[in-house]
């Protein structure tokens, strides 16, 4: 289990201590939060002033800032990423500044009652599939065949040969075998040859004639000339529609997919 404790925390502090904190964390490039009663000042295309309350600032390692209200989902004051931040300390009161050049814009926010901080070490290496992953894309194939063409039969899916796993293996209306092979993004030219691999292996353990098609919302530059040369076949399929047939099907399993066939 890993040792690795990314948060530090404050409570109640003062705006002396909360002043360092803050201005550590960001020269850290950390996430930082701050609980507190403040209010808002905003120059640049326009200005506005936000009175007194207790509110939620978030400082994104990127520089982004964020003023939150204890309800609602949209901040009341942002600015995004790239800001340079200032902190000092006047009295009983904090302010956080943050400054962009271009355009010339500033947040200045100002804390006389600090509640808590936090400072953050966050790593986040997801992706956000807006639409549909491949698997989504597989399940939605295997449930609609159409959205890959007409008249496909699938046989199964996550078929293991040497090379790894082919994503959907089937029949089309000629009666050739059919390996897809899915991406989600942007096809590159390593997806082409990693479906030549499979073409090739699978080429060795029938006499079927076989057809490799590479599946995708678009192909990079070049990957066209790539597939052709290699004997094969590119389609476009938009992850949404895929989420769409998964959205309808939801309450149909892909084990019961099979057992009817």
């Amino acid at each position: 289990m890993s040792n690795r404790n990314p948060v530090d925390v404050l409570e109640n502090p003062t705006v002396e201590n909360a002043a360092e904190f803050i201005k550590t964390a960001v020269s850290e490039r950390k996430v930082v939060i701050v609980v507190g009663n403040c209010w808002v000042d905003y120059k640049g295309r326009a200005s506005s002033k936000l009175e007194s309350g207790e509110r939620i600032v978030m400082i994104k390692e990127d520089g982004s800032v964020l003023v939150h209200r204890p309800s609602g989902y949209e901040p009341v004051n942002w600015q995004p990423a790239g800001c340079l931040f200032q902190t000092s300390t006047k009295g009983e009161t904090l302010r956080v500044r943050a400054i962009r050049r271009k355009p010339s814009e500033r947040v200045s926010i100002f804390f006389d009652r600090i509640y808590l901080l936090c400072a953050m070490r966050l790593i986040d290496r997801g992706e956000f599939s807006l639409h549909a992953s491949e698997s989504d894309m597989q399940k939605a194939i295997l449930l609609d065949p159409s959205l890959f063409e007409e008249g496909f039969e699938p046989i199964s899916y996550e078929k293991k040969v040497e090379p790894g796993f082919v994503d959907v293996y089937g029949v089309d209306k000629n009666g050739r075998l059919v390996i897809v092979e899915l991406k989600r993004r942007t096809a590159g030219r390593d997806a082409a040859l990693q479906l030549a691999k499979y073409v090739d292996c699978i080429k060795t353990v029938t006499n079927r004639e076989l057809r490799g098609v590479l599946v995708a919302p678009r192909l990079a530059k070049g990957v066209q000339t790539v597939l052709s040369s290699l004997g094969l076949e590119f389609k476009a399929l938009d992850p949404k529609k895929c989420a769409d047939v998964l959205r309808r099907s939801e309450s149909r399993k892909l084990v019961d997919f099979f057992d009817a066939k």
